[in-house]
């Protein structure tokens, strides 16, 4: 299992274009044999703040979802509404146990 998560901040006049292109995103990917979860976290204090914390079977599968139309698509749409550069963290998880316990979609 291999899980990351990604820091977004986005300009605050893009901050609803950037909602609807990454939900179009999350529903694509969550339709890719490999992807386990992927939840869109807009921070409460700061409205321009996201998080993206992605859950695959594999690093593979993470790089197998970088070459898919609807994440190539949105990563063309969404970059000139970043305020800064995207920070993903690649981790390790440790609980819950076992790759069934990622199983519902």
């Amino acid at each position: 299992m291999f899980v990351v998560s990604v820091s977004v901040h986005v300009k605050p006049e893009n901050v609803q274009d950037f909602i609807d292109s990454i939900l179009e995103n999350a529903r694509g990917t969550r339709q890719e044999p490999g992807n386990l979860r992927f939840d869109v976290l807009q921070d409460k204090e700061d409205a321009s703040h996201f998080m993206l914390y992605e859950v695959y079977r594999s690093e593979d599968d993470l790089r197998a979802h970088q070459t898919t139309p609807h994440y190539l698509g949105w990563r063309e749409k969404a970059n000139p509404w970043m305020a800064q550069a995207r920070k993903g963290t690649r981790y390790t998880p440790l609980f819950p146990e076992g790759e069934s316990k990622w199983e519902s979609k």
